[in-house]
């Protein structure tokens, strides 16, 4: 027994090592490349250190990026996507939880299936109605689609709002209460474990895409931190220098707000799965 307790403890342990050089072995080429420069890029290997740890590319990428531009675009779209997320998804998740009609258990499974559906077979449609509504080439583009298209927030709302005793809801009535003074004076503070966990998860998925943005918001000026990159690349070559720093300077932000909140986020979780 006790050969195979340590045999099971040496497979997990390495199972752990690879998953960890999986992430970190790319992460500690990003950071190494960000500080060298292009010869240093071509004639070394990827993993040897920088002769001297300039900040030219950082400093490069700052002004021909318009990193400040890039940035003020950045924090419009994610800022009002994620505000919206946890407003109409705590609001949707309050009308799922507590009120009973026909079509609710349609409603439930239309958006398990939407979540199911992979983006890239409604493409087509998603670009038309986005173009047919005016919204091409506007921040609301984007906003549109990170606002309506996952729905993981109303699941984790609802679940914590099941939790939540209806008897609050009816003491709350019989002293005159209305539904929307339910809502926000009851209930969405008590699922504010929800909104943070929300809100972080959010903030991090939407200012690391690319794809929403490069596609429904080409123009320069609307530019976010992703795609500002874009401008390194060439049609045949790659800086690779710079595209590390900016990259470097892309994640430093969602990352730091990850470690600072990701037990809030566990928490959050965890919180809306246990009953009282």
């Amino acid at each position: 027994m006790k050969n195979k307790f340590d045999a099971s403890i040496i497979v997990k342990y390495l199972i752990l090592l690879v998953l960890a050089a999986i992430v970190l072995v790319p992460l500690s080429v990003i950071v190494l490349s960000a500080f060298k420069t292009r010869i240093e890029l071509s004639r070394y290997s990827l993993f040897s250190l920088p002769h001297s740890f300039m900040l030219d590319n950082f400093i490069e990428v700052y002004k021909k990026a318009e990193i400040p531009l890039a940035l003020k675009n950045t924090a419009i779209i994610t800022c009002t996507s994620v505000a919206l997320n946890v407003i109409l998804g705590a609001m949707v998740s309050y009308i799922l939880a507590r009120f009973e009609f026909k079509s609710k258990k349609i409603v439930l499974s239309s958006f398990m299936v939407a979540m199911i559906i992979p983006f890239t077979t409604i493409e087509v449609a998603r670009f038309s109605i986005i173009n047919s509504l005016g919204l091409f080439n506007t921040y609301w583009a984007p906003i549109f689609i990170y606002v309506g298209a996952d729905l993981i927030q109303i699941f984790v709302y609802k679940q914590f709002i099941d939790n939540i005793p209806v008897s609050l809801d009816e003491s709350a009535m019989m002293d005159g209460a209305s539904y929307i003074t339910i809502f926000t004076r009851i209930i969405f503070p008590l699922v504010v474990p929800a909104s943070l966990t929300i809100a972080i998860i959010k903030f991090v998925d939407i200012s690391n895409d690319m794809y929403t943005p490069y596609l429904y918001i080409p123009s320069d000026s609307l530019r976010t931190l992703t795609t500002a990159l874009m401008i390194f690349q060439g049609e045949r070559t790659l800086d690779w220098g710079k595209l590390s720093s900016g990259v470097i300077l892309i994640m430093a932000p969602p990352l730091i707000l990850y470690f600072i909140f990701q037990k809030r986020i566990f928490a959050g979780l965890v919180a809306g799965a246990s009953k009282e």
